[in-house]
């Protein structure tokens, strides 16, 4: 069983504050903004939410096929996705872009300042849902605005069930474009930040949302999650990470196991559980991929936080 992730690949050059933008933001002089921050510590991580969802179900035993736009300097990140086994048949290359391009500054409260250029992402309308076979699942992922509203679309059009997931593309939207996102989705995926800017764009409260899809998803970091099902709401709790390391991309990889969970038709506790264990794994982890373990390990680190084996 196949799940199609239509979303960025971006390289994220990641940088570490040591210190706290707090202390240098100061509210009254915020129409005048001017700060600089040292960042000692970088690196350049493989990123993107379509790469980051996929390496994550891949890691799981799923079979992720990405749909993509990448630029001409692709080159590294593809030869990487195809050693991890995840096909690049459906990624487009447009020699005249950059591929996405992120600067994420992370500060030691965990907070985060993210410029991002879009590149070829901007062109992710030029790739169709159809052109790929084979997948019963998909999900739309922060990408080019017209590439996720077509997406949405051609989804709802295949009559295959995908996940609704703004993330950072949310402020792209406007409450008509949310709505209808909400009515051609299966499941809806937001973070608790996302939720307040969907319930306001959209007129919609949670449970409203909840009722005209399968799930609503909502992340509450530390706290764990909320899924809103069959007039239910589950409770989530989170998984101790190893170490709170780097936050980056973990998001995808909860909805990495997201996606293996509805594939694998897990009932919603369990397929919330093994999400937030893999936000767990990853936070613990420099970069958005970079928490590799095998599947042996995994069972057993979700086994001894919740008592039983996920399958």
């Amino acid at each position: 069983m196949a799940s199609l992730i239509c979303g960025s690949i971006a390289y994220d050059t990641i940088m570490t504050y040591e210190g706290r933008f707090r202390d240098h933001i100061l509210p009254e002089q915020i129409h005048i903004l001017n700060v600089s921050f040292l960042v000692p510590q970088m690196r350049r991580e493989f990123g993107g939410c379509a790469g980051n969802i996929a390496y994550t179900l891949k890691m799981l035993g799923g079979e992720p096929i990405i749909l993509a736009t990448v630029g001409a300097d692709a080159d590294p990140y593809l030869a990487h996705l195809q050693q991890l086994g995840i096909t690049t048949e459906h990624v487009r290359v447009l020699p005249e872009h950059f591929t996405a391009q992120a600067m994420i500054t992370t500060d030691l409260d965990n907070n985060q300042i993210t410029a991002f250029h879009p590149g070829a992402m901007t062109y992710s309308s030029l790739n169709r849902a159809e052109q790929a076979s084979g997948f019963s699942l998909g999900i739309v992922a922060p990408d080019g605005r017209d590439g996720m509203l077509e997406h949405a679309r051609q989804f709802a059009d295949l009559g295959v069930p995908f996940i609704f997931d703004p993330g950072q593309g949310m402020p792209m939207f406007d409450g008509a474009d949310l709505r209808q996102f909400v009515e051609l989705a299966n499941y809806v995926a937001v973070n608790d930040y996302e939720g307040r800017m969907l319930t306001e764009r959209t007129g919609l409260s949670l449970e409203q949302i909840a009722s005209q899809v399968e799930a609503l998803i909502v992340t509450l970091g530390e706290h764990g999650a909320e899924i809103y099902a069959g007039g239910q709401c589950y409770r989530i709790p989170s998984v101790k990470p190893a170490a709170v390391v780097d936050p980056t991309g973990c998001g995808d990889a909860f909805r990495g196991g997201l996606l293996y969970g509805i594939e694998r038709g897990f009932d919603w506790e369990t397929t919330g559980r093994l999400a937030s264990l893999m936000g767990s794994l990853k936070i613990a982890k420099q970069g958005p991929q970079n928490h590799a373990i095998g599947r042996e390990a995994i069972h057993e680190q979700f086994t001894a936080a919740f008592g039983y084996r996920y399958e």
